[in-house]
């Protein structure tokens, strides 16, 4: 054979030599990473929290509104309640009654539930008020839109004899910016405030001193009247007040009566 030809196919076979090594390398697998197994430890640390799966209105059960949730552990409030420190408090909790409305995803306070033996009214009063059930006039205090929770002043109305067989009448703004803690026996605003309650007796937040001046004015008065306040009014303090239906002179329960324009004071019994 002549050398020129077998210098050719030598050459040949060196080309597909080397082709089907660079296909070889074309189609080789991927290497292989290896993985290690086993869950992963979270990079926050979690502890489970108690909180609010639903709303839950002031003074209705919990029920099933409430569940665990995994929380991080640094933004957790000594208030919070957790399944390491009570982990049968879901089971207690769900007849608790709350004090105030609750809403979906807050963490469950004891602080806002009402404690076991206590009535629900006088769980939401603060301290040193009162509540009185004071008889109002259904027709005239604001046409039924005064809800819990909004505040009024109270109008004192009284007839007075004229003479000649008239009648005049004396109104007059006896107690100021006063909160409404119920009406007859709602002691929440209805959904959305959509709904109105005209009620007949208003169960009022007040001072001792108050307690006493409305107490004198439902004995003396022919009709008690509520007026909405707007809500920019309700942040005022020290308002005038009908002090002198209850004298401050030293004598405790000390009344004064006013009648056909004499006034004359009356001290109570002990």
């Amino acid at each position: 054979m002549p050398a020129s030809r077998l210098i050719i196919l030598s050459v040949a076979v060196a080309a597909a030599g080397g082709a089907g090594y660079v296909a070889k390398n074309m189609v080789a697998p991927p290497p292989q990473v290896t993985v290690e197994s086993g869950p992963k430890a979270p990079a926050v640390a979690l502890q489970d929290v108690l909180v609010l799966s639903g709303d839950v209105p002031m003074g209705n059960q919990l029920n099933n509104n409430i569940a665990w949730q995994s929380w991080p552990a640094d933004g957790i409030n000594a208030n919070f309640i957790t399944r390491a420190a009570e982990p049968e408090a879901l089971d207690k909790l769900k007849g608790s009654v709350a004090r105030m409305t609750m809403y979906t995803g807050e963490p469950l306070r004891r602080s806002k539930l009402i404690g076991e033996g206590q009535s629900f009214m006088s769980s939401i009063l603060p301290s040193g008020m009162r509540a009185v059930a004071t008889a109002i006039s259904a027709d005239t205090s604001a046409g039924g839109f005064i809800l819990p929770n909004d505040f009024v002043d109270v109008i004192m109305t009284r007839k007075a004899d004229a003479g000649n067989g008239g009648t005049n009448f004396n109104t007059e703004t006896i107690l100021k910016n006063i909160r409404v803690l119920a009406i007859d026996q709602t002691i929440q605003e209805d959904e959305e405030g959509k709904k109105t309650r005209v009620g007949q007796t208003a169960t009022l937040e007040l001072t001792p001193r108050q307690a006493e001046i409305i107490t004198v004015a439902q004995q003396m008065a022919d009709r008690l009247t509520l007026a909405l306040r707007a809500i920019s009014d309700t942040q005022e303090k020290n308002l005038d007040e009908a002090d002198y239906l209850v004298s401050g002179n030293g004598r405790r329960g000390t009344v004064r009566l006013i009648k056909s324009g004499e006034v004359s004071e009356v001290g109570a019994r002990k």
